[in-house]
């Protein structure tokens, strides 16, 4: 998926949880990403996050350390 892509996919669900209370939208956010993105795209998330990648939505960044890491593209394929 194209980073630009990825990170409007996770703005979009981001401004839907910006009308809950702050805590309960790093939540929806977390929890959102864990149940419907697939290991791929959590992975490049995460590569995303950690170089620093800007655009994202701030939800989206504190809710980072509470989605589930992928596991390795080794272990899929075994």
């Amino acid at each position: 998926m194209s980073p630009d892509k990825l990170v409007y996919q996770a703005n979009q669900i981001a401004r839907f949880f910006h009308s809950k209370p702050h805590d309960e939208g790093v939540a929806g956010v977390a929890e959102h990403i864990n149940k419907f993105w697939e290991p791929r795209m959590r992975r490049q998330f995460f590569e995303m996050i950690e170089a620093g990648h800007a655009g994202f939505d701030v939800l989206v960044l504190e809710a980072a350390p509470k989605v589930r890491p992928a596991p390795p593209a080794e272990a899929m394929q075994g």
